[in-house]
């Protein structure tokens, strides 16, 4: 078979990914890239469990109640009331303490209340007589049973976390029920429950913390992000990686803002039932139901039809070659009415955007049994090209949700580099899973072959992983930069507030000089040599 991909390369076989030639003065300097490709990054979140959690706020309690010399208990209502930040609580008792305590409910220094309810032998409860040692008040000084308070407690604390803004049972008091009065008289079962309000209260109210939204984990994520840097991708200690932003899944380099929207435009499509999801497409030549099981867009009909198609396009792969099919075309017939043309649109970029969310699955999959391999020999190697093809299926099939909503001059230029990156991927993806059927077999990779065609799927192997990360370095740069002129010149901060960041995740690390992403001068030849540069190349340089 011959196929032109696009640009300018031909292949004469199947094994045009194994088979293409390699530089040998490469290789050293691919191989020290590698090495510095695995030192781990600085990452800008930590990941805390609940004890880690209860011991920061512990301290916050601490700090303050030292500062302001209250008890603990006083300083956690204050600190609750300011949603936990401390600056903005300081200022408020500075500015005026009297009007601060009196609306969170801590009652002045004297208190005449308490010295006339001293010889109350009656609650105001259960209007029963008790000893004067069976009764217990709140700071306003008014008398209980310890019975009722217990009662009180405990119906409270059933009814959720309202609970932490207890006040006094007297109808007429706003005295607010502290944590030492709490745990005085409240069963062992209530005073647990409220702890755990009280942490709830410490993250979900808290700027800085948010919990981890996969389903039974406990564990919540302290973000610091620096300064215009709009990187909000975090994975948790379960695995579950997540936009802190927005509690979505990892959607660099499109905001949060467009996520929504897209989000919301499938739901509403699901629920019309104008679309369908193409797991399963019809043959071109022969029309037999083919299923998507394996992770490039290069698809093969079984014999006796063997006929090579695009599986997003359904484009000859003679013809179509590794050119990409990203750029939307319009419907030629004019007389389209707008509402089918538009759910033409919708459909084109909600199929690429669940192919590669598909194709992320499956590369997910081949990951993990990379990871289960013999840790001896290129085992880092391959882990490596299957973390970057997971995590770049996961930006691409993102950027077409961003297309969808691009609009004017810029969607030339977005289409471009979306193109690029997509083309490189293709190559990347297809490349590693030839790998793994011809070089991967009974848990460990078999390098010893005496032919050399080990050696050249290496160098290849590494070469297009390397490119691929700075593919989409430069398109991830490029959206986050709003498309605000060529991806190397102009400011970075183009970036909004809303956008979802970097997730410093493998291979997507950024690569700045003074504000640029670049591709440098002596990468041409390998671009050239594999066909991902095209004659435009001056966008890249």
């Amino acid at each position: 078979m011959s196929a032109d991909d696009g640009f300018g390369v031909h292949y004469d076989t199947d094994d045009d990914y194994l088979d293409a030639e390699v530089e040998d003065d490469d290789t050293a300097g691919l191989l020290a890239e590698e090495a510095d490709s695995l030192r781990p990054a600085e990452l800008p979140y930590q990941v805390l469990k609940e004890d880690e959690i209860r011991r920061r706020m512990e301290d916050e309690i601490g700090q303050l109640s030292a500062l302001l010399c209250l008890s603990n208990s006083e300083a956690s209502i204050l600190l609750r009331h300011s949603n936990w930040d401390a600056y903005k609580l300081q200022d408020s008792w500075f500015t005026n303490e009297s009007e601060l305590r009196h609306r969170v409910g801590l009652s002045a220094t004297d208190n005449p209340t308490a010295a006339a309810a001293a010889n109350q032998s009656d609650c105001r409860i259960c209007f029963d007589s008790f000893s004067p040692d069976s009764f217990n008040s709140a700071a306003c000084g008014h008398q209980f049973c310890r019975d009722c308070w217990r009662q009180y407690f405990a119906t409270s604390v059933n009814g959720g976390p309202g609970t932490l803004n207890l006040r006094c049972p007297e109808p007429s008091c706003t005295i607010a029920v502290t944590e030492d009065l709490i745990n005085k008289i409240a069963d062992e079962i209530d005073r647990k429950r409220y702890q755990k309000y009280l942490l709830r209260s410490y993250v979900e109210e808290n700027r800085k913390l948010k919990w981890c939204p996969a389903a039974g984990c406990e564990h919540a994520v302290q973000f610091a992000a620096a300064a215009g840097d709009p990187n909000y991708d975090v994975s948790c200690l379960c695995s579950h990686a997540f936009c802190w932003n927005c509690c979505e899944e990892p959607h660099r380099p499109v905001n949060c803002i467009t996520v929504k929207n897209w989000i919301a435009k499938n739901d509403l499509e699901s629920a019309n039932e104008n679309w369908k999801k193409a797991y399963t497409k019809p043959c071109p030549n022969c029309s037999k139901p083919i299923e998507k099981n394996a992770g490039c867009m290069r698809m093969k009909c079984a014999a006796p039809c063997n006929y090579q198609f695009c599986w997003l396009c359904l484009q000859n792969w003679d013809v179509h070659g590794y050119g990409g099919c990203n750029q939307y075309q319009p419907p030629e017939d004019s007389t389209l009415p707008q509402l089918r043309a538009e759910l033409q649109r919708y459909q084109h970029y909600y199929d690429r955007w669940a192919a590669n969310e598909k194709s992320r699955q499956i590369a997910a999959k081949d990951l993990a049994e990379v990871r289960g391999l013999d840790e001896s020999g290129d085992t880092k190697l391959f882990i490596e090209a299957w973390e970057q093809i997971v995590e770049c299926r996961r930006v691409l099939k993102w950027t077409y949700a961003y297309g969808f909503y691009v609009v004017g001059g810029r969607k030339e230029f977005f289409e471009y580099l979306q193109g690029q990156a997509y083309t490189c991927l293709e190559r990347l993806h297809g490349c590693a899973e030839k790998g793994m059927k011809r070089f991967v077999s009974d848990g460990r990779i078999r390098d010893d072959d005496g032919d050399g065609e080990y050696v050249s799927f290496r160098i290849k192997l590494l070469e297009l992983t390397k490119l691929s990360k700075t593919y989409f370095e430069n398109l991830v740069a490029a959206l986050e930069n709003g498309l605000a002129g060529d991806i190397d010149g102009g400011s970075r901060g183009g970036a909004s507030s809303g956008d979802s960041g970097l997730g410093r995740r493998v291979g997507l690390k950024d690569r700045r000089r003074s504000g640029r992403v670049v591709v440098n001068e002596e990468e041409y030849p390998k671009l050239e040599r594999l066909g991902l540069l095209k004659a435009r190349r001056s966008r890249l340089s």
